[in-house]
């Protein structure tokens, strides 16, 4: 019996109310480690498990290979990168996939986290096909992996006219309701509902919702704890005896943390990176009556239940897609609907061609149906906890046939590259000549005075934050066709089409005019993201521009999401991407970036791991701050050692010996390395060795009696320290001040968080009178 298709927009909490999804919850801080009474790995294990984690479980450069695929795509280098020189000959041609530099890893990461967002609304014949197919998400299932990189180059126009061909291209397909959910339950789904009353979902949409920082620790946890318990150390990261690998160069695990504070950004008013560019109707050619439901579909995305918020412009683009059942439909009846489609609705149409019998492992033209490297964290915590609960060890994956695979490669490039990109360039001149020129002007700057002073000058019936402003206060946000509303829109998509000097002259007249109106929300985003244009657009920045511009923009920035807004997501992003981008650069910015890294911990935005994790960022920074030629000074290698022992016990808490393993061991190095006798001081050199004994105690059997440490070099280091007596050491505190687990924490939102928790809990002053 074939059950009947779940609707794209069902209710997560009757979903959930079939199948639920658990997870073990994190640990207490004062709990009994499983390392000090069991030598085996105390979470299930299996290939599929392995073959998700194999994203940070590999050395950096290594081709991760499976029968899944990779699950993280190689980065190609970013196309004339301001952070990396090259001569005028290799800047005309586009660099090859695979060979990104440490700069261009963190300013790649940041370009494809902020791309333009594709909705997609299926109808429910195209959902019975695709599930048919054995692909259980759907439509969008399919195309998301897809739309991370888009094949072949793109071509864009900036503002001037000048075309730039990119190789590293992508766009996100979610759901027509996605970001507008917390990925936590707010109540539990009634008791008394039955299965038989419920319509079943194949995963909520609401674990497509990031902006959660305490699932994004608990998801980088994961990855960190199955990388500490590899047997198999041959090509994993975490692995002591390869000396190879740069201590200051990015590790796989806080690329990870950056990349799940990106994706699924929430759908919020004050800025427009997650609100849909353009929205993918598809029906099927087994639908009886498709012109019909076709409108039927976007009558509901206009006007109807898939309409979105009223600060979301509705008017985006509509791309209409007529999947062909190449099994058993006529491709005639389907070319003829295809051309009464174009002449219905335009010239934004295509027709996608595919198989609808299910694939499997042993046909000759099968392929793994790509991992999304782009998810959330809740989705994918939910992802580990359904490979945890196999019984097979086979990968849950689907297959595909390698004709399917390249029609969609077809359809996306087509969508992108003839209706996205020159739709958004269009609109982006529009808004810049009708709404952004007359802004910068004279004339522009006169009537924002006069809204200033002008007390009755549109004046909205709830009430504006001062008077002759188009702020409601009410519903805190602009109305889609409000000036202000539109310039946001402008920066936005100008930085999503990377040209940077329109982005950044509009982030600034912005960031003005909502001071002016009391926006705070959209005061603290035009802030962030006129820094960050700054940091991405500009290859050298001189101190004082530094002091006066960026750090003030990020001053404000950060006080108005934490103090006014209580946005601790946003704020958190604004600092961690920010302060990579200083990282870049060398002199002063790099103790700015450490500066900035302190006040994230300081004020509690991360969880345990993330805690550690900017430990880690901090002791770079400094060990990339290099000292003058003469031997003067201006170096910051004992702030790095130091800030490596604070991470090496931080890790320590969490049980991550491998982690700290690694951290002490560069901070024994630094410590050695340094013109002055290594350790004259009893506390700290007590402290390291008292670390290192805890390292060797907290390695389960198979790793601390393996034989394979004698020559790797640590114990050497250490031991060519000042010994003091056993007698007089203390026992090991911890240094760190890592923010307690919370209790009782659930990474699915079972059971909410505590609002006394340090990632919930902000001040929110009415008036501060910070300027």
């Amino acid at each position: 019996m074939t059950s009947s298709p779940a609707h794209p927009l069902q209710s997560p909490q009757q979903s959930i109310s079939d199948s639920p999804l658990s997870l073990p919850r994190a640990r207490r801080a004062d709990a009994k480690s499983p390392l000090t009474s069991l030598n085996l790995p105390y979470r299930r294990s299996n290939t599929s498990l392995s073959n998700l984690f194999a994203s940070t479980t590999s050395l950096p450069g290594t081709n991760v290979s499976s029968a899944s695929g990779p699950a993280t795509p190689t980065a190609g280098v970013v196309q004339g990168s301001v952070f990396s020189p090259r001569d005028s000959a290799s800047s005309l041609r586009s660099p090859s996939p695979g060979a990104a530099t440490q700069s261009d890893e963190v300013r790649l990461l940041t370009l494809r986290g902020f791309v333009p967002h594709v909705s997609v609304l299926s109808s429910p014949d195209t959902e019975e096909l695709l599930r048919h197919k054995g692909i259980n998400g759907g439509l969008l299932e399919l195309l998301r992996p897809f739309g991370e990189r888009v094949s072949g180059r793109v071509v864009i126009r900036d503002s001037t006219g000048a075309s730039r061909p990119w190789d590293d291209f992508g766009i996100r397909f979610t759901g027509v309701k996605d970001g507008l959910e917390s990925p936590r339950l707010a109540t539990q789904p009634a008791q008394t509902a039955t299965v038989s009353d419920i319509v079943p979902e194949y995963r909520p949409a609401r674990l497509r919702t990031g902006g959660d920082v305490s699932q994004i620790d608990e998801d980088v946890e994961r990855h960190l704890a199955h990388a500490e318990w590899q047997q198999d150390a041959a090509q994993d990261y975490l692995n002591f005896k390869d000396k190879a690998r740069d201590p200051t160069k990015i590790s796989p695990f806080y690329a990870l943390y950056l990349r799940r504070l990106l994706c699924g950004m929430p759908l919020t008013p004050h800025e427009t990176f997650s609100h849909p560019v353009a929205l993918v109707i598809a029906i099927s050619s087994r639908n009886p009556a498709p012109i019909e439901e076709l409108r039927n579909l976007y009558t509901g995305s206009n006007t109807g239940e898939y309409r979105l918020p009223q600060y979301v412009n509705n008017e985006f683009l509509r791309y209409y897609v007529l999947i062909h059942d190449e099994d058993y439909d006529d491709i005639k009846k389907s070319s003829s609907l295809f051309e009464q489609m174009k002449r219905h609705f335009g010239l934004h149409c295509h027709l996608l061609r595919l198989k609808s019998n299910q694939c499997l492992p042993s046909d000759d033209d099968s392929m793994p149906l790509p991992q999304c490297e782009w998810v959330s964290a809740a989705e994918e915590l939910a992802e580990i906890a359904d490979r945890e609960a196999m019984e097979d060890e086979d990968d849950p994956m689907p297959y595909i046939f390698e004709s399917d695979a390249a029609s969609v490669r077809t359809f996306v490039r087509e969508m992108v590259t003839q209706s996205i990109i020159p739709g958004m360039e269009r609109a982006s001149a529009t808004w810049n000549d009708q709404v952004a020129s007359r802004r910068r002007g004279i004339s522009g700057r006169f009537m924002s005075l006069s809204k200033r002073f002008t007390p009755f000058a549109g004046r909205s019936a709830s009430g504006p934050a001062t008077p002759g402003s188009n702020y409601d206060v009410v519903r805190g946000s602009y109305k889609p066709d409000t000036p202000e509303a539109v310039l946001r829109k402008l920066a936005d998509y100008a930085f999503m089409l990377r040209d940077f000097k329109l982005a950044q002259s509009t982030y600034d007249l912005l960031c003005t005019d909502f001071k002016n109106d009391k926006a705070w929300k959209y005061y603290a985003g035009a802030n962030e993201m006129a820094a960050l244009t700054t940091l991405m657009s500009v290859p050298h920045i001189a101190t004082r521009l530094r002091v006066e511009t960026i750090d003030q923009q990020l001053e404000n920035a950060y006080h108005s999401y934490l103090m006014r807004c209580n946005a601790g997501y946003h704020a958190l992003r604004t600092l961690a991407l920010c302060a990579e981008l200083l990282r870049l650069r060398s002199g002063s910015a790099l103790d700015d970036a450490a500066r900035w890294g302190c006040r994230i911990i300081d004020d509690g935005l991360v969880g345990p791991t993330g805690h550690a994790l900017v430990m880690e960022r901090i002791a770079s920074c400094y060990s990339a701050r290099q000292g003058s030629a003469n031997g003067q000074g201006g170096g910051r290698s004992r702030k790095a050692a130091f800030w490596n022992t604070l991470a090496a016990d931080a890790w320590l808490k969490l049980e991550k010996p491998k982690q700290a393993e690694q951290r002490l061991a560069n901070a024994v190095q630094l410590y050695s390395g340094t013109d002055a006798e290594p350790l004259a001081f009893e506390g700290m050199n007590s402290f390291i060795q008292t670390l290192q004994r805890t390292i060797q105690d907290s390695k389960p059997a198979w790793q601390r009696n393996d034989g394979n440490n004698s020559d790797d070099g640590t114990t050497t280091l250490v031991e060519t320290m000042e010994q003091v007596s056993l007698e007089h050491r203390s026992p090991r505190k911890s240094m760190s001040g890592v923010a307690p687990s919370l209790q009782s924490f659930d990474p699915l939102g079972a059971v909410p968080v505590s609002p006394s928790s340090p990632l919930m809990e902000r001040p929110n002053p009415a008036v501060d009178g910070f300027e």
